[in-house]
C-alpha cells in the first residue's frame, strides 16, 4: 500500500513538470541535506547527474526519475527561497525589506554562521551605545529635557536592554539609522540624511511612521523641486536594495515587505490583550484604527507645518547673524591681544620694609590668628578680566523640528493594530521629550513614564497592562496636543498684534 502513494509520481517520472506533494518535497530536501551536511559546497558536485544519482539510490520514491527532474526541482526551491515568500521564523514568514536580509546575512557570517552569539551581543551593544550618542546629541541641541532624566531613562529600562543585547531584533538597527538621519537633517545634510532614512526603511517598515513629518520638513526647508529630488534618492535606494528580489518575484517581495494589511498574531500583542481574537483580527477594526491614525495626522498637520516654517525662519536668521557674531568676536579678541601687548609692567610703589617692621607684622598676624582661631587666607591670584564673547544658542530651535517628528511617530504607535515587545524601541527614546512637551506637573510626567515602562515589562501582557498602556498614551497625547495648540494660539495672537501695528493704530470706537 505504501508504494501506491507514489504511483502518480512514477507514472509521470519522465515528465519534468510534476506536481510534487509536500511529503515528497520534504523527503527530497532531507536526502539532499544528508548528503551535503558535512560539506555544503558539495551540492551538485562533481556534476549534477552524479549528485542526484546518489539521491535516487537512497530513495524508492525517486529511483526511476531522470536526474533533470530533481535538478529542476532544486532550482525551483532555491528560487522560491530567494523570493522570500516561504522564509519563516518562530513568529511567522519573512516580512522585512531587503536591507534586513543583507545586514543579518552579514551578521550570520561574522558570527561564524550564527554560533558565536556573544560576538553578536557585543555588536548590538555597540549599536545601543551609538544610538544613545545620537539621541543625546539631539537632546543636547534642543535643551528641552533635564539631563538627569536622560540618565534615568538610559539605566532603568530592562526591556530596552533586553531588546538590544539579548534578543538581537532588527528594530534597533532600523532605529539607529533613523536617529542618524535626524541628526543629519538637523545639520542640513539632506542627501546623507535621505540615504540613512531610506536604509532604515529598508531594515523595517515601521520607520515610515516618520514619513508624513519628513515630507513636510522637506517642503518647508527645500521647496517642491528639491523635495522631489530627495524622494527620488529615497526611492532609488529602495530599488537598489530590493533589485535581486524585484527582478525575480516583485509582487511577492512588495506584498511581504510592505504589507499594510498584515494580520498579527494575537498571542504576541501588548496593547490589545483585552480584545478577543476574533475582534483583533477583524478587518473593520483595522480600518477604524487606520482612519483614526489619518484623522490625528490631519489634526496635527497645521501645527507641524507652522513649527517647521518657524524652524526655517530661525535658521535663516542664524545664517545672517552668525557671520556678524563671528566677526565681532574676532574684533574683541584682537583688541584684547593689543591691550595685553601694550600693557606696561606694574611699577612697584611699596617701600622696602626693615627687618624689625617685618617681624612686627608677622607677630601681629599671629596674634590675630590666635584671637580669632582662623588661619590666614592665601592671597587670591589676580585674574585679568576676559573680554565678553558674543553668541546665541540657535541650536535650541531644534525643538521646532524634533517635536513634529516625535509626535508623528507616537500617533502611529498609539494607533497600531498590534504592538510586540520589540516595538518598544520605536518610541522609547522619544518619550522623555514628549512628556516634557506637556503642561503637566513633574509628578504626572514621571507617572506617565512609569506606567508605560510597567506595561512593556509585563510579560505576558494582561488585560490590565494593555488598558493602562492605552490610557497612558491617551493622557500623553492630550497633554502634547494642549501644549502645541496653546503655542499655536499664542503665535496667532502675536501675529495679529504685529498686523495691527503694521496697519497703524485701530480707529477709536465712536
Amino acid at each position: 500500500m505504501e508504494n501506491d502513494d507514489y504511483q502518480p509520481l512514477l507514472r509521470r517520472r519522465r515528465n519534468s513538470n510534476l506536481r510534487w506533494m509536500e511529503s515528497q518535497v520534504l523527503e527530497f530536501l532531507e536526502l539532499v541535506l544528508d548528503l551535503v551536511k558535512d560539506v555544503p559546497e558539495s551540492l551538485e558536485k562533481p556534476t549534477a547527474q552524479k549528485f542526484y544519482a546518489k539521491v535516487m539510490e537512497r530513495s524508492y520514491t525517486f529511483k526511476d526519475l531522470n536526474y533533470v527532474v530533481l535538478k529542476n526541482k532544486m532550482r525551483l526551491l532555491r528560487t522560491q527561497y530567494i523570493s522570500a515568500v516561504h522564509w519563516r521564523s518562530d513568529t511567522g514568514p519573512l516580512v522585512y525589506p531587503a536591507a534586513f536580509v543583507y545586514i543579518y546575512s552579514a551578521l550570520y557570517y561574522i558570527t561564524s554562521h550564527g554560533s558565536n552569539v556573544r560576538l553578536a551581543q557585543y555588536i548590538f551593544a555597540c549599536i545601543y551605545l551609538l544610538q544613545m550618542c545620537l539621541v543625546l546629541r539631539l537632546y543636547a541641541k534642543s535643551r528641552k529635557v533635564p539631563p538627569y532624566v536622560l540618565v534615568l531613562s538610559a539605566f532603568t529600562s530592562y526591556r530596552i536592554h533586553s531588546i538590544y543585547v539579548l534578543r538581537l531584533f532588527n528594530d534597533p538597527v532600523a532605529v539607529v539609522l533613523l536617529y542618524a538621519a535626524l541628526n543629519l537633517f538637523v545639520d542640513r545634510r539632506w542627501t546623507l540624511g535621505s540615504i540613512c532614512f531610506s536604509l532604515a526603511v529598508g531594515v523595517k517598515m515601521n520607520i515610515l511612521l516618520f514619513a508624513p513629518a519628513l515630507l513636510l520638513f522637506y517642503l518647508a526647508n527645500l521647496g517642491l523641486v528639491k523635495t522631489l529630488l530627495q524622494l527620488i534618492i529615497c526611492g532609488g535606494i529602495q530599488l537598489l536594495l530590493g533589485a535581486p528580489f524585484l527582478l525575480t518575484h516583485p509582487l511577492e517581495y512588495l506584498r511581504g515587505s510592505f504589507d499594510l494589511g498584515r494580520i498579527f498574531e494575537h498571542k504576541w500583542t501588548v496593547n490589545y490583550r483585552f480584545l478577543t481574537r476574533e475582534i483583533f483580527e477583524k478587518r473593520e477594526f483595522h480600518l477604524s484604527l487606520l482612519g483614526l491614525h489619518l484623522l490625528l495626522l490631519l489634526c496635527f498637520a497645521k501645527p507641524m507645518w507652522t513649527f517647521f516654517k518657524s524652524y526655517v525662519r530661525l535658521r535663516k536668521v542664524q545664517d545672517q547673524l552668525m557671520p556678524q557674531i563671528a566677526l565681532k568676536n574676532r574684533e574683541v579678541h584682537k583688541e584684547s591681544q593689543k591691550k595685553t601687548k601694550t600693557k606696561e609692567p606694574k611699577q612697584e610703589t611699596d617701600q622696602q620694609l626693615t627687618g624689625e617692621q617685618k617681624s612686627f607684622l608677622k607677630a601681629f598676624e599671629k596674634g590675630l590668628q590666635h584671637s580669632t582661631g582662623r588661619k590666614a587666607a592665601a592671597p587670591a591670584p589676580v585674574q585679568e578680566a576676559q573680554p565678553e564673547r558674543y553668541g546665541i544658542h540657535f541650536d535650541q530651535c531644534t525643538q521646532l523640528a524634533l517635536l513634529p517628528f516625535f509626535v508623528c511617530n507616537f500617533i502611529g504607535v498609539a494607533c497600531a493594530r498590534s504592538l510586540h515587545y520589540q516595538f518598544y524601541v520605536w518610541y522609547f527614546h522619544t518619550l522623555p521629550y514628549l512628556v516634557w512637551s506637556t503642561p503637566y506637573s513633574l509628578g504626572v510626567r514621571y507617572l506617565i513614564l512609569g506606567f508605560i515602562e510597567y506595561c512593556w515589562n509585563t510579560y505576558p501582557s494582561t488585560n490590565a497592562s494593555s488598558i493602562v498602556l492605552h490610557l497612558s498614551h491617551l493622557v500623553l497625547l492630550v497633554g502634547v496636543a494642549r501644549q502645541i495648540f496653546n503655542t499655536m494660539r499664542l503665535n496667532n495672537k502675536v501675529k495679529s498684534q504685529e498686523t495691527t501695528l503694521q496697519n497703524g493704530q485701530p480707529k477709536k470706537q465712536q
